[in-house]
This record gives C-alpha cells, sequence and structure tokens, in this order.
C-alpha cells in the first residue's frame, strides 16, 4: 500500500511535458532548411521579387516625363545650328565661276595682289576722276561685249540688292561658310533681297557702270570675307581657275 502511494506521489510531483515543446519549431527549420530546393527557391524568388521592383520604378519614371510632356527616348536632330547650318556629313560646296563658260569669256581687269609685283599691281588699279584705286575683283568681258547670264558662283541667300551711281546694279550673295560673293556692273537683275538662290542660279546679266565705263558690257566679280571684309582673290577658291 505504501509503496502505491510513493509512485503515485512521485508521478505527481514529475514535472509534466508541455504539448507542443519550444524544440519543435527549432527541429521543423532545421529540417527544412536541411532539404536542398530550399536555398535556390529563395534565391529565385529574391531574384523575382527585385525585378519585379525595378520594373516598376521604370515604369513610373516613364509615366512621370509623359506627364511632364517629356520622352524618355533621346530625339536626335539633324541641325544643331538653326536652319541656315549645313549637315556634319554633306560634301562642302565648292564655287564656280559666275558665268556658263569661262572658255567664252576674257579677263580685261586682273585682282589687286600686293605680293605680286609692280607691274602687275599697276595694271590692277582703276583710274577715275583723277585717283588710282587697287580693283579689288576681276573683270570679264566677251570678246564682242555683248551680255551674257551672270550666275551665283554658290548656293547662298540675296543680302543686298542695290543700283549704284558708280558700280552700277550690284547683287551680293552671303554664304553658309561665311564668304560673300560680289557682283558688279550688271544690267536685267532677277532676284530680290532675302532670296535663297542655289550655285549656278542665273541672277543677272552683265552690263555697264560708270567706274569702268570703257569696258562695255562686262561683270565685276568680288569675293570678299564676310559682309563688308577684306576682298580675296577670287581664283584662290575656284579649282582650274
Amino acid at each position: 500500500m505504501n509503496d502505491q502511494k510513493r509512485d503515485l506521489q512521485t508521478k505527481e510531483q514529475a514535472p509534466k511535458p508541455t504539448e507542443g515543446a519550444q524544440s519543435s519549431p527549432t527541429s521543423a527549420w532545421k529540417r527544412l532548411l536541411a532539404k536542398k530546393w530550399v536555398f535556390p527557391a529563395t534565391y529565385m524568388a529574391a531574384a523575382a521579387i527585385i525585378l519585379t521592383l525595378m520594373w516598376v520604378y521604370q515604369d513610373a519614371g516613364k509615366s512621370s516625363l509623359k506627364d511632364l510632356g517629356m520622352d524618355s527616348t533621346p530625339t536626335v536632330t539633324d541641325s544643331v545650328m538653326g536652319p541656315d547650318a549645313v549637315s556634319v556629313n554633306a560634301t562642302a560646296e565648292t564655287m564656280q565661276w559666275p558665268f556658263k563658260d569661262r572658255n567664252e569669256l576674257e579677263v580685261v581687269l586682273q585682282y589687286f595682289d600686293s605680293k605680286a609685283s609692280s607691274e602687275v599691281r599697276q595694271a590692277a588699279m582703276v583710274e577715275y576722276g583723277q585717283e588710282f584705286t587697287p580693283h579689288m575683283g576681276i573683270d570679264f568681258s566677251k570678246p564682242d561685249a555683248q551680255p551674257f547670264d551672270v550666275m551665283a558662283a554658290m548656293s547662298g541667300k540675296v543680302t543686298a540688292v542695290e543700283k549704284n551711281p558708280v558700280v552700277g546694279n550690284l547683287v551680293e550673295i552671303t554664304h553658309p561658310n561665311g564668304l560673300v560673293t560680289v557682283y558688279q556692273s550688271l544690267s536685267d537683275v532677277k532676284v530680290a533681297k532675302d532670296a535663297e538662290v542655289k550655285k549656278g542660279d542665273v541672277i543677272a546679266k552683265a552690263g555697264r557702270n560708270e567706274l569702268e565705263k570703257d569696258q562695255g558690257n562686262h561683270l565685276h566679280f568680288e569675293v570678299r570675307q564676310g559682309q563688308g571684309g577684306p576682298a580675296l582673290n577670287p581664283e584662290t577658291f575656284i579649282s582650274g581657275h
């Protein structure tokens, strides 16, 4: 009888195990992590979350740009200098003589070259009244002194059309490269100021002027470095002269 009481007391005093002991969750995680597919699956899930966040961020950025009237795609324009700029890839236009056939005309007065010999410089002087001035262009005429078509030496914009009492009718064309060509002693002018002309367009006919009246119908042709700039020898800009 006493033995039964002792056994009963021993059972009552012994700690009762708690259902779902603390070691159970730890053991479950250990068993889960022990499986080979856990780490690859976790990595793939994390990568998917990151990619999703990136897509959401990019879409939000595009939407913000569109809301501001902007596009995320850069636009390439052909011109960075305005409408008069020449395309970078375009071939630079060369200058031609301001008439159709050089062989049909003769030079009646040369350009004054300060580096030339004294004799050549004297031959390139123009007498007007009692004064001699250097001739800053080249004068052309036909052997029979008949008028001929005057053409634009290069493409450009007509920046002056005037009637001068000394040099006669004149036309000035400014070109994209900064050069300016001047045509004097004209008749039958066919262009107006601010007109755009192409290389070879007929702009007038050769005529007469007071300064060089002894030459009859002829063309006085100049090349200048910018409007009002220094005169340059036209032959240096035309290949084959």
